[in-house]
């Protein structure tokens, strides 16, 4: 796909078909813009972060690689995973649009320009009739106010200007002067210090026989330059005065005017924003160079580095090592299918397109391993991609599914005894990737709250019976299907709350995940294989929400992990290990200790090239302002805005939908509950409006919004019929908005089990384990609670 670009208007891009190209968001398109204003040069990384931010946030640079990554995705959809980019390069320090010189408008409009010049009047004017009906509006449109920027609009502005002119200048000669008259007399309006203009207007009136016309309007142009610059007009307009008045001959003749202009001409090309804009003569106008040749007078480099071409080095030895390794290793080779792994790897740890591909190509690699028939070669495959996760929802559930399912035949496959270190990256593989599912073997979950509720009520059996459904209106029965049971929380809180029972039901079996990240980690504690333990440790944190309250369990495997990642030099397993300490810290209230773990997350990632990374770090700094700093409405809406907007092409859907709107109605809520009233705050109606995709989280969310219009039966059929949540990172916040909707349509069931299963999440915060969001203080949720089930029951 060829793709070409408009800036004589807002920043835009098209395909072969002339179909629009997505360019996502406004940062995106500064990206794209700024590579554009520099001319096929390179833009220093550090210049890109300075030019997109007053005020850099921290993994800025992690932010502008993502950036790159999405705008390469979408202009070259069809380049192979890892392939080196054609159009939007990496070179040196930074970034670099290798657009062909045709390829944007503005080069275009400046070639087209330059050439009328040399060229007859007629067509002159046919080129640049053409080259402005290219102009969409004011040139970089959206970046009007961006330093950067400036220079180049107005460059691009004074070559319109020039070319307005130019083609007036062809149409007299051409004899086309009564056509020139109100596309002059407008240009006159809009630009009335341009005295070329006014000398063109009272040129072409004259032709037309309006020599009074022409008159007065040589006679306007002097008063305003007098009147408003102080200035006499210049001796243009000075002459073609005297000579109207005089009648001269020469000016019934349509000779040179298409060349008789402003002898600067247009205005030259600069290479980059920063190079100031003057006027040169039209022949000093330097091309944009071509696309496969360099520029012959490049400007020098700002920031020299000694290596002359880094980044060509590191891509001529990428190709001689593959050409070689095609050469030695046969198409058919079973190593392929390892070194394969390897790069889906690394390629995962890219993020954005790199992370989509490689979970895409893993499964294929993982279905050829298992119809070779060799299960020793099939578990390598599986077990080679040990890519750390930190959010608990998988980003494709097939896909999870698959890989668990390819995992247990393979370690069913394994010949016995042996393989210990291969079944335990089995093992982990599968509590990583089941996660906030269940496995097909474990006992099946309570469909829905009204279940769950029966199963767990004071003196109930799961397994048999009806639960009367509480809450407003008659009761009616619901059926109860043998459940398991959640997990019995840990010891009660002191206080008031001990006054109201606890319900509770004997936990089942241990879930299948659970057992295979236990057994992980034992296998590979035994081998005393660090990188082994590591990726064991990953899959014991998958599987450490089977209750609420356990961030500080969570703490200590942060805490090893960090502690054993940096000993051994496994980077991204250190980084797992302070994200992981970051949200544990934050779900207790110790963001002082989380602030350590985020600055250390965005040093490694800076230093290690993970952009990913620094998606989860912006997520935190919004949540520890809402936690912390008291903001306005507005102020909060744009700290998550703000941080949602780099979840844009990052490849983790599993993470990206639903979450904003979540976040800003737990910020609403609990806003409200300190008695704050947010539709004081400007803007604060688009906070989590009812409208908004709430993605996974709809089942919670509903009953709240239904309660709020009033509709008060169907918020309580909307809460009975809801799943429990997922046992993951927002289990918590998850249960209070369950507890609130119980509250608010006065059903006791539900109220007592949301109780139960927060309980245990006393001393916490509300989500903010997720290290994203918050409901405030679990201990508020708790009492409100308790003073519902106070209440006399016919209250």
């Amino acid at each position: 796909m060829r793709a070409v670009f408009g800036v004589l208007g807002s920043v835009s891009a098209w395909d072969d078909a002339g179909e629009p190209i997505a360019l996502k968001g406004p940062r995106h398109r500064a990206v794209l813009a700024r590579l554009i204003v520099a001319r096929r040069r390179v833009v220093p990384v550090g210049h890109l972060v300075d030019d997109l931010w007053e005020e850099p946030p921290a993994g800025a640079v992690s932010a502008v690689r993502t950036f790159v990554a999405a705008l390469r995705r979408a202009l070259e959809p069809e380049r192979p995973p890892r392939a080196p980019a054609r159009l939007l390069v990496t070179e040196g320090p930074g970034y670099a649009l290798r657009a062909a010189p045709d390829a944007v408008d503005a080069w275009r409009f400046e070639r087209a320009v330059t050439a009328a010049a040399t060229l007859p009047p007629a067509d002159a004017l046919g080129r640049l009739d053409e080259a402005l009906g290219w102009w969409r509006g004011p040139g970089y449109a959206e970046f009007a106010e961006a330093p950067w920027a400036r220079a180049e609009r107005a460059r691009l502005a004074e070559l319109r200007l020039h070319a307005v002119e130019r083609r007036a200048g062809a149409r007299l000669a051409l004899g086309l002067a009564a056509e020139a008259v109100p596309d002059l007399d407008a240009h006159v309006t809009e630009h009335p210090w341009r005295e070329d203009a006014w000398r063109l207007l009272a040129l072409a009136l004259y032709r037309t026989g309006r020599q009074g016309d022409a008159l007065a309007v040589l006679r306007r142009a002097r008063a305003l330059l007098v009147e408003q610059l102080g200035v006499d007009p210049g001796p243009g307009l000075r002459q073609l005065e005297a000579d109207v008045l005089d009648q001269a001959t020469h000016l019934d003749v349509a000779h040179s005017d298409v060349t008789h202009l402003d002898a600067a001409g247009p205005v030259a090309a600069g290479p980059d924003a920063e190079r100031p804009s003057g006027a040169a003569p039209a022949a000093e106008v330097r091309p944009a160079p071509e696309p496969d040749r360099p520029d012959p007078d490049p400007d020098p480099d700002p920031d020299p580095d000694p290596d002359p071409d880094p980044a060509g080095a590191a891509a001529r030895v990428w190709a001689r090592a593959a050409a070689d390794y095609d050469r030695a290793v046969s198409a058919g080779a079973r190593a392929r299918l390892e070194s394969t792994v390897g790069l889906l790897r690394s390629l995962a740890l890219t993020g954005g397109e790199g992370l989509e591909a490689a979970r895409a190509h893993r499964v294929a690699a993982v279905a050829a391993a298992e119809e070779l028939g060799d299960p020793e070669l099939t578990a390598r495959v599986i077990g080679a991609y040990d890519v750390p996760a930190i959010w608990t929802r998988a980003d494709d559930r097939e896909q999870a599914a698959r890989i668990v399912a390819a995992a247990e035949r393979t370690l069913a496959a394994l010949p016995a005894p042996g393989h210990a270190a291969t079944r335990a990256r089995l093992l982990a593989t599968i509590a990583l990737e089941t996660r906030g599912t269940r496995s097909p073997t474990d006992p099946p979950e309570a469909a829905d709250l009204a279940t769950l509720a029966a199963a767990t009520s004071p003196g109930a059996e799961a397994g048999s019976g009806t639960v009367p459904a509480s809450g407003p209106g008659p009761a009616s029965p619901v059926p109860v299907s043998p459940v398991r049971a959640p997990a019995a929380p840990g010891p009660q809180a002191p206080g008031p709350q001990a006054a109201v029972p606890q319900v509770t039901a004997p936990p089942g079996p241990e879930p299948r995940a659970r057992r295979a990240a236990r057994e992980a980690e034992e296998i590979a504690r035994r081998l005393d294989d660090p990188a082994l333990l590591a990726f064991a440790l990953g899959g014991r944190f998958m599987q450490c929400f089977e209750r609420a309250g356990l961030a500080p369990e969570r703490d200590a495997i942060g805490a090893e992990l960090v502690a054993l990642a940096a000993r051994h030099g496994l980077v991204a397993y250190e980084v797992l290990g302070h994200l992981i300490r970051v949200q544990a810290r934050s779900a207790l209230a110790d963001f002082a200790t989380a602030d350590r773990h985020a600055a250390a997350v965005d040093d490694l990632a800076d230093r290690h090239e993970l952009p990913l990374v620094g998606v989860f770090t912006q997520w935190y700094r919004a949540l520890r302002l809402v936690a912390t700093g008291h903001p306005t409405g507005p102020e909060a809406e744009a700290a998550y805005r703000a941080a949602a907007a780099r979840l844009d092409g990052a490849g983790m859907p599993g993470l990206e939908r639903g979450l904003l709107p979540l976040a800003l109605l737990c910020f609403r809520l609990s806003r409200e509950d300190q008695g704050a009233v947010l539709p004081a705050d400007r803007g604060a109606d688009r906070i989590a409006a009812r409208s908004a995709d709430w993605g996974p989280y709809t089942p919670w969310v509903r009953p709240l919004f239904l309660l709020a219009g009033g509709r008060r039966a169907e918020a309580a059929t909307a809460l009975r019929a809801a799943p429990p949540p997922p046992h993951d990172l927002l289990y918590e916040a998850l249960w209070c908005l369950i507890g609130r909707a119980a509250v608010g349509v006065g059903d006791r069931a539900v109220i007592r089990l949301a109780r139960s299963q927060l309980l245990s999440a006393n001393g916490e915060l509300a989500g903010a384990g997720s290290g994203l969001l918050t409901l405030g203080p679990v201990a508020d949720h708790l009492a409100a609670l308790d003073a519902a089930l106070a209440e006399p029951e016919d209250s």
